[in-house]
């Protein structure tokens, strides 16, 4: 089933966000190799594809997991959690319609 994990940051995590997010990067090519991402993104804190310094509000991911306790361990090791980039972590079951 597909779920959304939703992380919101934790205010002045931009560096912590930096430094992670290769590890980050990383570990979501895996879910795209493995056929199990459908998208996943930053939510910059302002309206520009670019924030700078204003930094994200968050990260969405939109993935397949066999259970949606599969989806929360794999969002608990996530090195956006483990760094502290993220104050809330979410994690919902998703039904795709369009497209």
């Amino acid at each position: 089933m597909l779920y959304v994990l939703l992380g919101e940051d934790a205010p002045g995590s931009l560096e912590a966000r930096t430094s992670a997010r290769p590890a980050h990067l990383a570990r979501l090519e895996g879910l795209r190799d493995e056929g199990r991402l459908l998208m996943a993104g930053p939510l910059p804190a302002i309206d520009s594809p670019d924030p700078g310094p204003a930094g994200f509000f968050g990260s969405l991911v939109v993935a397949e997991f066999a259970s949606q306790g599969e989806a929360e361990r794999w969002l608990a090791d996530d090195p956006y959690v483990k760094q502290g980039v993220f104050a809330r972590i979410t994690v919902k079951p998703f039904k795709k319609v369009l497209p």
